[in-house]
């Protein structure tokens, strides 16, 4: 076999002009890079010899990769291109590999032997089949015609809906995402025991990950305001009403409280009186004349049907048309509505450390501005590290601002990309500081004690707010307390620019526990490195991945709008084609989702022939290249 390589290689040359010093300047930068390789390893022998025994070769797999990527492989590229030979563009999981083999052919296509070949830690093949080992430790069996995984965030219904689970498995998915940011353990565990029993029901597996909340920067609480209920019937696109709205009467008693949208607080006795086909007659707020029909009664509420616009308050009174024994009665206390601070380019916000609720900006009747808005921020360690000239965005980069003075109690930041006609800030929105580095710890008090529910009852922990080595280790230590660590498989959420400028060390550091894997969390990273970032930051992040043979899961709003809305974009279906690079790819919830799952199924089957199809070039890499 290796006779007939060096045939074919000789007739390749005779059928080629050959400049052999051309191809000899190849071979010596080939070289060059092989010594930076051996290099790299003598300077990371440290975090390589902390690493477990199964990633040991992985580990070293890495830095050559580091060393690789530290040359500008595009010259080299091209002429490797030049000769119909291998391009360097998929060596990530088997590098010393590829370059001895493109060396020891292009020693021979000049007509020289390669003496004393060297035998590389990792061939390629098994590079390729590492990752496929690993892929199997982290998420379990794959799906039949398709490798790459689906993992789907479970709502709030999944703990109370064992229906909702077992059509989600059916459908195709493969991993359950608990987010321990939302609902509480009692929730938490019904949404488990429900996929076991769906596995158990169904014959196949289901790897369970929990999300640690990490450390939470967003808006705190802002003023509410006495609720109001907008009945709105239905239109065509005339402004004709077509449909009259639904609402119900409820008993006005504390057990009720708080109401649920479109339920009106009335006096039990009144509601009593009501029949179906009963008319009552109100007045709403803009003092217009409204009436409704009862059209059923079911326990504890009355259904009620209105055929125009109307807006109703606490306090608005109603009647029944024809009975003279009842007095009209007035609507309960409805519940609070929080109110939203509109935003334009060039106002001013006040972020402060205290509890004190967020409020609009204050003006006279001349529109002369008295106070500023404000809001609290939920994080009081942040405002020791923000200083003047940070860029601050609201609301997953919604609304982008510069902090213009900073103290310790509070910041104040001026708009300069806001919506066309303004945008709304809410209670409870991400904050970003993407040029900020705020000294916060991944792992939160409420992790710790999270952390003990997973590791009792999840496959795997998925860890949120990675910066660099300490957040890891700290990880690490909380585990191996727990004597869960090389038991529980663990996912480091890249989200921060830090964490990418920081993943060689987070990736090192990693590799000291298994099963482990990468979340590229690409709507977070979009905001702290810049848009025009993105795309490359997600190839980087999979091509290191690749090198430490580390699976990777594709994050963020994949087939949203389908998950939302039912009915998908074109964007987002070619979002989930290019999905099929990574190892798994994340769902979030929708009323929808079954749709999204199937859709998404199909779409990684019917690209599976095609993950391997990419051939790209490779500039130095440039994790610090950054600048929003």
């Amino acid at each position: 076999m290796k006779s007939l390589f060096l045939r074919f290689i000789n007739h390749l040359g005779e059928q080629m002009k050959i400049n052999s010093a051309k191809i000899e300047k190849i071979i010596a930068d080939l070289e060059l890079i092989m010594e930076a390789c051996q290099e790299n390893e003598k300077r990371y022998k440290y975090q390589i010899d902390r690493v477990h025994d199964d990633y040991k070769q992985s580990a070293i797999n890495l830095v050559h990769y580091l060393a690789l990527r530290s040359f500008d492989l595009r010259e080299i590229q091209k002429r490797l291109g030049n000769l119909g030979m291998s391009r360097l563009a998929k060596a990530e999981s088997h590098v010393m590999a590829s370059l001895i083999a493109i060396r020891h052919a292009l020693l021979a296509l000049i007509g020289k032997n390669s003496k004393n070949r060297p035998i590389p830690h990792i061939s390629i093949k098994r590079g390729q089949k590492i990752i496929r080992k690993r892929n199997k430790e982290l998420f379990g069996y794959k799906t039949k015609q398709r490798s790459v995984r689906i993992m789907v965030t479970q709502p709030s219904e999944a703990a109370s809906d064992f229906d909702l689970v077992y059509h989600a498995m059916l459908a195709g998915m493969n991993t359950v995402r608990i987010n321990c940011a939302h609902d509480e353990p009692d929730n938490w565990l019904g949404m488990i025991t429900h996929t076991r029993k769906a596995i158990e029901k169904i014959g196949r597996q289901c790897k369970i990950t929990m999300d640690l909340g990490g450390p939470k920067i967003r808006t705190g609480a802002i003023e509410t305001e006495p609720g109001i209920i907008h009945l709105r019937p239905q239109k065509n696109r005339k402004g004709v009403i077509t449909g009259a709205v639904e609402f119900w009467f409820i008993a006005d008693i504390p057990e009720n409280r708080p109401f649920p949208s479109k339920h009106i607080p009335v006096p039990e006795v009144w509601m009593k009186r009501l029949a179906p086909d009963t008319v009552v007659w109100f007045t709403d707020t803009r003092k217009k004349k409204r009436h409704a029909y009862i059209h059923h009664i079911e326990e504890g509420r009355v259904c009620a049907i209105c055929p125009n616009s109307a807006y109703i308050e606490q306090g608005t009174l109603f009647r029944i048309e024809g009975d003279k024994k009842t007095e009209m009665i007035p609507v309960g206390e409805l519940s609070p509505v929080e109110k939203s601070i509109i935003l334009y380019n060039d106002d001013e916000l006040l972020v402060h450390k205290d509890d004190w609720p967020g409020a609009p900006a204050k003006r006279d009747e001349t529109g002369k501005l008295l106070q500023i808005a404000h809001i609290p921020c939920t994080s009081e360690e942040i405002f020791t590290s923000v200083n003047p000239g940070d860029l601050v965005f609201f609301d997953d980069g919604k609304i982008e601002a510069i902090v213009l003075k900073a103290d310790s109690a509070s910041f104040t930041v001026k708009i300069i990309q806001s919506g066309e006609n303004g945008s709304r800030l809410r209670s409870d929105k991400g904050i970003n500081f993407p040029r900020a580095g705020m000294g916060i710890s991944g792992l939160t008090p409420k992790d710790r004690e999270d952390l003990e529910f997973i590791a009792r009852y999840a496959d795997v922990v998925n860890m949120s707010f990675v910066n660099g080595r300490q957040d890891v280790e700290d990880l690490i230590e909380a585990l191996r307390k727990l004597k869960v660590d090389n038991k529980l498989g663990v996912i480091f959420k890249i989200e921060t620019q830090n964490a990418f400028k920081n993943l060689p060390e987070i990736l090192l550091t990693a590799m000291q526990v298994k099963p482990i894997g990468v979340m590229i969390a690409r709507g977070d990273l979009a905001i702290e490195c810049g848009w025009r970032h993105i795309g490359r930051i997600q190839e980087e992040i999979l091509w290191m991945c690749a090198a430490a043979h580390i699976p990777t899961i594709w994050a963020t709003q994949v087939l949203e709008k389908l998950a939302k809305k039912g009915i998908p974009s074109r964007a987002e279906i070619t979002d989930a084609v290019m999905a099929q690079r990574a190892d798994c790819v994340m769902l979030n919830k929708g009323p929808f989702i079954i749709n999204a799952i199937k859709m998404l199924d199909a779409i990684l089957k019917n690209m599976q022939e095609y993950q391997e199809k990419k051939a790209p070039l490779l500039p130095p890499l440039e994790t610090n290249a950054i600048s929003t």
